[in-house]
């Protein structure tokens, strides 16, 4: 009876992890395009700019969205919060500080990046 009971009990979790699962899927947000630096001035959620901060730019995506950008050429990856808008150059689909763009073999140019989203602050 009490092995029925703890099966019973596992399979319930079970159920519950493939739904949580299902949904969390569903919510998922991914991108490939072209990253590229930029620096300086105010941000558009009213904070300053640093260029050795982990912070980007997206067209979309809310401030305060944790992103992970992979260098799609090195296989870098770095984690970098979104606290401003941009950018506006077509096919582009993020704008990093230069340390986000340093940490993930990029220098000064541009690069195949992808973007998963990893949550919220």
């Amino acid at each position: 009876m009490a092995m029925l009971n703890f099966v019973r009990c596992v399979a319930a979790l079970i159920a519950i992890f493939a739904v949580a699962t299902i949904s969390t899927r569903a919510e998922a947000f991914s991108q490939s395009g072209i990253a590229s630096v930029y620096s300086g001035g105010r941000t558009a959620n009213g904070e300053r700019a640093h260029s050795g901060g982990l912070t980007a730019a997206h067209k979309s995506l809310p401030f305060g969205t944790r992103v992970l950008v992979t260098h799609r050429k090195t296989g870098r990856s770095v984690v970098v919060r979104i606290n401003d808008r941009g950018p506006f150059v077509r096919g582009r689909v993020i704008d990093l500080t230069p340390a986000g763009a340093r940490a993930i073999g990029m220098g000064y140019g541009i690069a195949p990046v992808s973007l998963a989203v990893l949550g919220r602050d």
